[in-house]
């Protein structure tokens, strides 16, 4: 059967569920998103991934600062929805907007629950050197990614994956699966289990700070950290250049055998010594330019081994 829904979600990784869902012939009351934000040179308003498709869709679309006040929560309880489906809405909802749809909130998250609850599953799990993650179907409620949860689809890790690449697998199948679970919550046959109580980790906001690469970490560990953080943030370290210091972001890395000082260029293509063991990087991107292989990185910026990056 389809449903009446409300659609709540931001960025690129929420887009292809809403298609699913418009796809399947659900009728989508309204589109939650977070306001425009300026952006680029011109620093022009720009709508987010999800405004944009919700308009191509002709869906009328909601931007509210927040759900603190009653006016917004009224707003929202006015849809009639029978569901809303939240991806990486941006916003927390209070209890009053969790209930006003029939069946809830259901909610799309990138872990395996209770795995890295928070802001940036995708990330965290790969920095942590996980082999495993995969995409649930949530019911939601105050807390933060507590609720139970109504079905789940695993995917391997690649070794050298980056998170990236890894978002945009989870990505598809996080549509395919609420496609399913959505259908299934409207025939009643969607059944909800409760979280475990053990092997709770939290899934923090990346910050700036901690995107610098530390070199005397073990080459396992480095290699985490560059592809956890590829293609946003970067993982970056410093290169001495002809105005001082400057600043390069590593984008694509593997793990090679190699020993030697960590940070210290061990051959002519750009294998790194790390705490144990070494690295080699592989596409790497200069600041204000483009991303290039580490051939070409190395002719422009004429390392030779024995250079140390910082």
């Amino acid at each position: 059967m389809t449903l009446r829904l409300v659609f709540m979600g931001t960025p690129d990784f929420a887009a292809p569920v809403l298609s699913e869902l418009v796809g399947q012939g659900h009728e989508v009351a309204a589109v939650y998103t977070r306001a425009p934000k300026p952006a680029g040179r011109g620093m022009e308003l720009t709508r987010s991934p999800v405004h944009r498709l919700a308009d191509s869709f002709g869906i009328p679309v909601e931007t509210p600062r927040s759900f603190r006040d009653d006016e917004t929560i009224a707003r929202f309880a006015e849809h009639g929805a029978d569901l809303a489906v939240v991806v990486a809405y941006g916003l927390i909802l209070p209890r009053a907007a969790l209930e006003a749809p029939e069946l809830g909130c259901l909610n799309c998250h990138a872990s395996l629950l209770p795995r890295w609850r928070g802001a940036a599953p995708i990330q965290r799990a790969i920095m942590a050197g996980d082999a495993e993650t995969g995409v649930m179907a949530m019911r939601m409620e105050e807390g933060l990614d507590t609720g139970p949860v109504g079905m789940a689809e695993r995917l391997a890790i690649g070794a050298d994956e980056t998170a990236g690449e890894l978002h945009d697998r989870l990505s598809r199948l996080g549509a395919d699966l609420m496609g399913r679970a959505v259908a299934a919550l409207g025939r009643g046959g969607l059944q909800f289990r409760a979280q475990a109580s053990e092997g709770v980790t939290y899934a923090a906001k990346i910050e700036k700070a901690e995107s610098r690469i530390d070199w005397a970490k073990p080459a396992q560990a480095v290699h985490d950290h560059i592809r956890g953080l590829s293609p946003f943030p970067g993982a970056w370290f410093e290169i001495e250049g002809a105005r001082g210091p400057e600043r390069v972001k590593a984008l694509r890395s593997t793990r090679v055998d190699g020993s030697g000082a960590p940070g210290e260029l061990l051959d002519d293509r750009l294998t790194v010594g790390c705490g144990d063991g070494a690295v080699r990087l592989l596409t790497l991107q200069r600041a204000g330019k483009g991303p290039v292989d580490a051939g070409a990185f190395l002719n422009g910026a004429r390392l030779t081994p024995g250079a140390r990056l910082l």
